[in-house]
């Protein structure tokens, strides 16, 4: 059997879109004329957002969408679909930061973590990719971090669940072979986002002194969002018979000047 061309018509639902990489993500994929779902809990932001992408040309839907809820997350699914039609593409992008050592964090902190970033990916993934395995054709993108290769103290929830986020995608990968569904990972390096602004202060400034003793903060130089959406843009437009796995994207450090001979 051939690989078939991708439709002309690709919907999209992205997780975590009212901020950060997920509107960045559907803005540019809204932009590039795919119809977008988009999904998070902040169902105000995402109405806003819909009207706008909607007022340039574009097609989006405001979907409201809490991933630690199995109810939710179908109920968003059928909305989206009822609407602009089966979901060719989910990106993954929902979540949030807690910060703490692991010996100091309360237990339900920690697996908080753990619900959004991993087994919130994993409900997404369960909810829409059977019906893409029985089409012949999806992309899955989940929002991984440079974290998995380069764990940061004060973030062990965080770590822990993108830890599983990639475990889950390396047996993905093996499961959906010949399935003509893609499941790909978006590593980000440090990101200027929302994620993470809402910190105590005196905690992120013991947090950065402790990334700096382990060389964990190299420079001062951030993403920004539409960085990483154009990796998504990158993973979900390859033609099909190919499979883009992982990208890694990280900040620039400082140019330095040029010496003169």
């Amino acid at each position: 059997m051939r690989f078939q061309p991708h439709p002309d018509r690709r919907p999209v639902l992205v997780a975590g879109a009212s901020s950060g990489i997920g509107e960045a993500t559907a803005r540019r994929l809204a932009g590039l004329g795919y119809p977008v779902a988009l999904a998070a809990r902040r169902i105000d932001k995402l109405t806003a957002l819909a009207d706008e992408l909607n007022g340039a040309g574009g097609e989006a839907l405001a979907v409201e969408l809490d991933v630690t809820s199995t109810e939710s997350v179908a109920s968003a699914m059928r909305s989206a679909q009822d609407a602009l039609g089966p979901m060719e593409i989910v990106v993954s992008g929902a979540g949030d930061l807690q910060i703490g050592r692991a010996h100091e964090m309360s237990v339900d902190e920690w697996a908080a973590q753990i619900d959004v970033h991993l087994v919130g990916a994993y409900r997404l993934y369960r909810a829409v990719v059977p019906d893409m395995i029985e089409r012949r054709r999806g992309d899955f993108v989940f929002i991984s971090s440079d974290v998995v290769s380069h764990p940061r103290p004060w973030s062990s929830a965080y770590v822990a669940a993108k830890y599983g986020v990639e475990g889950l995608v390396a047996t993905a990968y093996m499961e959906l072979e010949g399935t003509g569904v893609r499941a790909g990972l978006v590593r980000p390096g440090q990101t200027m986002t929302g994620m993470g602004m809402n910190l105590d202060q005196k905690a992120t400034e013991e947090m950065l002194g402790d990334w700096v003793e382990f060389g964990l903060a190299r420079h001062g130089h951030f993403l920004v969002p539409d960085n990483l959406a154009h990796a998504v843009e990158a993973m979900v437009t390859l033609p099909p018979g190919a499979h883009m796995k992982a990208v890694d994207v990280e900040a620039e450090g400082k140019l330095t000047a040029t010496t003169s001979g």
